[in-house]
C-alpha cells in the first residue's frame, strides 16, 4: 500500500495512454491507487517497488510483449505471487490458454466492458486480500510470533536474489540454544518455550526494518541482515548473544541459558552463490561454534569459491 488511506494497489501496464486515461477515470471510484507505465521494460521493476494488489497487463506491446512480461514476474520470487488480469485483443483459447498457464490469474477481451473489468478486479482484489490474509498465518511460528521456516525460505530467497541483483552486502545467522534438550527434560517444557519466546523477543529488538528474524526449527532461529557486512553483522549477533547469556531465569535462576552462532555475509556481489549453498556455509559456522565450546559466534565473508559455484 503506498498511500495514507491504505488503498490496495494497481498496476497498469498498457502501452496506450488512451487506455490509461479511460481507466483512471473509470476507477476512480473504487477503493484503490491506479499507478501506471506504457513500458513494458519498466513494468517488473515497478511490481518490486510497489508490490500491487493486482497488474492490469496488457499482452499487444511493442518490443517486450505482455506474456514476457508475464514470464518474467511469474520468474522472480519477489513477484510471482501478485496476481495478474491479462488484457489483449485476442479472443482466441490459444491465447488464453499461454495466459494461464503462465500464472495470470484472468484474462479480459478488448474492447472491454468496463462494469465487467470492474467487477472482475474486484473480485481478483477480494481473492488477494484473503491469500494474504492466509499466507501471513500460513507464515507465522505460532509460539514467538516470527516467521516460520517456509516465511524463511520465502524471504532468504528474495534476499540472495536481490544481493545478485544489485551486489549489495548482505549477511545470515543462524543461532541455536545450547543444550535446549537439557532445558525441557529439567525444567519443563513451559520453560523451554520462555527461552524462545525470549530469544525471539531478543532477535526483534535488534532488528531494524529490512531485517528479517525467524524462527527456523525447533530451538534454531534465522536472521537475515540485507545491506549488512559480516562484520556488522557479527556486532549484532554478539549482542543477542550476550543478552541471552547474561538473562536471569525465573524458573531457574541459577542455570543460565547460552546460544550458538553461524554467521557468513558479503560486502558486495555474491556471485551465482546459491541460497542452499549460502545456508549451508553459515550452519558449517554453526557447528563449529558448537564443537568449539558453544556460546560464541563463529563468523566469515562468503568465500571466493562460493561466489563461483552454481550449486549447494
Amino acid at each position: 500500500m503506498s498511500n495514507t488511506e491504505n488503498k490496495p494497489v494497481v498496476l497498469l501496464v498498457d502501452d496506450s495512454v488512451d487506455v490509461h486515461r479511460l481507466l483512471l477515470a473509470r476507477l476512480r471510484h473504487e477503493q484503490v491507487e491506479l499507478i501506471g507505465t506504457t513500458k513494458s521494460c519498466e513494468a517488473v521493476d515497478m511490481a518490486k517497488r510497489h508490490k500491487p494488489a493486482t497488474i492490469l497487463l496488457d499482452v499487444d506491446m511493442p518490443g517486450m510483449d505482455g506474456f514476457e512480461v508475464l514470464r518474467a514476474l511469474k520468474d522472480d520470487p519477489a513477484t510471482n505471487n501478485l496476481p495478474v488480469i491479462v488484457l489483449s485483443a485476442k479472443a482466441g483459447s490459444e491465447d488464453k490458454v499461454t495466459a494461464f498457464d503462465l500464472g495470470a490469474t484472468d484474462y479480459v477481451t478488448k474492447p472491454f466492458d468496463l462494469a465487467e473489468l470492474r467487477a472482475r478486479l474486484r473480485a481478483t482484489l477480494r481473492l488477494d486480500h484473503l491469500l494474504r490474509l492466509l499466507a501471513e498465518r500460513a507464515d507465522v511460528d505460532g509460539l514467538t510470533g516470527l516467521g516460520n521456516r517456509a516465511a524463511f525460505n520465502k524471504r532468504w530467497a528474495e534476499k540472495v536474489a536481490e544481493c545478485k541483483r544489485y551486489s549489495t552486502p548482505l549477511s545470515l545467522a543462524l543461532l541455536d540454544v545450547d543444550f535446549f534438550k537439557r532445558i525441557n527434560d529439567t525444567y519443563g517444557h513451559p520453560a523451554g518455550d520462555q527461552v524462545l519466546v525470549e530469544l525471539a523477543r531478543m532477535l526483534q529488538g535488534e532488528c531494524r526494518s529490512p531485517d528479517v528474524a525467524c524462527r527456523y526449527g525447533g530451538e534454531e532461529f534465522a536472521l537475515i541482515m540485507p545491506n549488512t557486512r559480516p562484520q556488522e553483522a557479527q556486532v549484532v549477533a554478539e549482542r543477542v548473544r550476550d543478552a541471552l547469556a547474561s538473562r536471569v531465569w525465573p524458573r531457574h535462576p541459577d542455570s543460565p541459558i547460552t546460544a550458538s552462532v553461524g554467521l557468513v555475509g558479503t560486502n558486495g556481489p555474491c556471485g551465482e552463490t546459491t541460497p542452499e549453498a549460502w545456508l549451508e556455509a553459515a550452519d558449517h559456522n554453526l557447528y563449529a561454534a558448537k564443537r568449539s565450546g558453544r556460546n560464541r559466534c563463529i563468523a566469515t565473508e562468503l568465500s571466493t569459491e562460493l561466489r563461483g559455484s552454481k550449486a549447494a
